[in-house]
């Protein structure tokens, strides 16, 4: 018998909070920190890597969850009320980075910014947010490679 991990984190009341969530917040918060560090430094200014953060993170959630509908389709197809239920599993995150990628490009041209020097400052805080995020997929106990038997 294998032991599991128990992807609750914290229960207050009905509300269950997943580790899942609070890595990837982690991940996300760490990566905000650094970028708005370098911008800082590269003359850009950290406002406008808040701004482009809360402009990209509600679209990457819809791309993700669009991105992971797209590719289960047979079973959403049967279900649409399903569609929407994020909080029963599914995403994706190339969705997430394509969906972000087009809000990054916009607000890019929006406000003047030279895109890949924003880009340059992004990028890898956006690896280092994946590689943390990762470690939710393993507290759900979702690591790719076989399973013991």
């Amino acid at each position: 018998m294998i032991a599991a991990l128990n992807p609750i984190a914290l229960r207050l009341g009905g509300l269950e909070i997943h580790w899942y969530g609070v890595i990837i917040a982690c991940g996300v918060l760490l990566a905000v920190w650094l970028a708005t560090r370098e911008a800082n430094a590269r003359g850009i200014g950290e406002d406008h890597i808040i701004n482009l953060v809360l402009w990209a993170l509600p679209f990457a959630l819809i791309g993700a969850r669009l991105y992971y509908v797209a590719f289960e389709w047979p079973y959403y197809s049967a279900h649409p009320d399903q569609i929407i239920a994020i909080w029963n599993g599914g995403i994706a995150i190339y969705g997430a980075l394509i969906a972000s990628v087009i809000v990054f490009l916009i607000y890019c041209r929006v406000k003047w910014l030279p895109a890949w020097l924003v880009l340059d400052i992004a990028a890898p805080t956006v690896m280092i947010a994946q590689s943390i995020g990762r470690w939710g997929n393993f507290m759900n106990q979702e690591p790719s490679g076989p399973r013991p038997r």
